[in-house]
């Protein structure tokens, strides 16, 4: 179970400030925790200090940085079933997924700690003119600097380390606003860095609200703001930032293609995993299926047995796949969108059915192209089916919408898979499984509205450093 309570981390120190932030189990509606919230002082104060910790930061050797990250995984693997359990109650992510993600958050602060020692540079010819004769260079990374960091509250352990471990490698200081739905999460991350001798002001974690978070975005002394969540809010922010970069992870609706040489059996089973695992709620979640024709009829039999035979309830019992949504909210929009595209002549397969945050398994087919379930992002355990007779017009299907973070097909032709490739305006190309596929030193990250930069630790750490050149003339 949770403790009764939970502080947050104000420059590596734990404060137990207020009670004033409830964390409700998402599965019973009761509160589960109760977790100490941060004011705009607080946001300030964290800020100032990781200014003050920069210099330290940069001067931490690389062993040691690695060395903070080894002690997490370490910790992370003895808390591994603590982890998963806080998981289950505060996202309802059933706990198979749960424990999913832990192993992923080991996996993160694993790779962070071996690129640790790894941040290269290069030595540059600079001899390629006349006037460059007795020149040399060479160039390398350093730290951006303080960095802001805002994670979502459906990977509440594994994208905060997307955004803490790579830091931690590189060695910049940060802020962190974990979500205020999960952010029990990132403080149990927050209660092991602190255990470390990081320099004071190395990391913030600072639960607080929407309206409360403004210097995350604004405050000029920051040199980086990541956000992982929710295109409006992501965009907007990006407005707001000033002169820092920013990286965004936001939505997709994210599709698969299933050509006429797949393995049916294979391509289903891996869809029901790809489209319903912690039941829908991934921006890489599988939304859009496109089914060669020759293939609909027995593929869509196969998915819709495999859907309506997944159990739905308790996140915390073993075998539960299907738990509850993050809100009654976001329960309830779903379920007017499946309406609104029966409505307007798509077929209902199977699901559809909702009580209070459970949302059953659902397939349709025949949803209208303007429909919010083909344009928008579901975030929720439902995808559409649609035949296709062309592969090429299968692929322009793909990109007829504003996201474009990842795309899986199945297919065994190589030269199609060459055409995807080319084709798809998206970060990522799987073939042979899911959109939803991901491990976590890979380059992660979309096009469009789908965002800007990429995460995955290597690729991270570019984003969280700058190049800086040394030109030594040879009199």
């Amino acid at each position: 179970m949770l403790n009764e309570s939970y502080p947050y981390y104000l420059a590596n120190h734990r404060v137990s400030a207020n009670r004033d932030l409830p964390v409700t189990d998402k599965y019973t509606g009761e509160i589960a925790t109760r977790v100490a919230l941060a004011d705009e002082s607080a946001i300030d104060i964290a800020i100032g200090k990781a200014v003050e910790a920069t210099e330290a930061m940069r001067q931490v050797p690389a062993y040691e940085r690695q060395a903070v990250l080894q002690h997490c995984v370490r910790r992370f693997t003895e808390r591994a079933e603590e982890l998963a359990l806080s998981l289950c109650i505060e996202a309802g992510k059933p706990i198979t997924d749960s424990r999913g993600e832990v192993a992923r958050l080991i996996d993160t602060f694993r790779i962070a700690a071996e690129e640790s020692v790894r941040i290269y540079g290069e030595v540059l010819p600079m001899e390629i003119s006349p006037h460059a004769r007795g020149y040399s260079g060479m160039w390398k990374r350093v730290p951006i600097g303080p960095c802001s960091f805002i994670s979502p509250f459906n990977f509440p352990l594994n994208l905060a380390a997307h955004k803490i471990a790579p830091a931690l490698a590189v060695g910049c200081p940060f802020v962190l606003k974990p979500a205020s739905l999960t952010p029990v999460g990132a403080l149990l991350i927050g209660e092991i860095l602190a255990e470390t001798d990081l320099p004071e002001g190395a990391f913030s974690i600072l639960p607080c609200r929407r309206d409360g978070a403004e210097l995350f975005t604004t405050d000029e002394r920051l040199r980086l703001l990541s956000f992982t969540g929710s295109p409006a809010v992501g965009w907007a922010l990006k407005a707001k930032a000033g002169k820092k970069k920013v990286v965004l992870e936001l939505g997709g609706n994210a599709a698969v293609i299933v050509d006429e040489d797949a393995d049916l059996d294979d391509a289903a089973s891996r869809i029901i995993t790809g489209a319903f695992y912690q039941s829908g709620q991934s921006c890489i979640s599988v939304q859009r299926i496109l089914i060669h024709e020759t293939l609909y009829g027995p593929m869509k039999d196969r998915l819709v047995a495999a859907a309506r035979s997944l159990t739905m309830g308790d996140p915390k019992e073993e075998g539960t796949i299907i738990g509850p949504m993050i809100s009654e909210k976001e329960a309830t929009r779903l379920e007017s969108w499946i309406r609104s595209s029966v409505d307007g002549g798509a077929k209902l397969l199977c699901g559809g059915g909702r009580e209070g945050v459970m949302m059953e398994a659902t397939l349709l087919e025949h949803v209208p192209a303007d429909a919010d379930l083909s344009c928008q992002e579901a975030f929720g355990p439902v995808a559409i089916m649609t035949p296709f007779s062309d592969f090429d017009e299968a692929l322009m299907e793909v990109n007829r919408s504003r996201f474009g973070l990842q795309a899986g097909i199945f297919t065994r032709d190589l030269y199609k898979m060459q055409r995807a490739w080319d084709r798809l305006e998206v970060g990522g190309v799987v073939i042979g499984d899911v959109p939803s596929w991901r491990v976590d030193h890979m380059p992660y990250g979309g096009v469009k509205d789908s965002g800007l930069g990429r995460e995955g630790i290597r690729f991270a750490i570019e984003d969280m450093t700058e190049i800086r050149l040394l030109v030594i003339r040879r009199p």
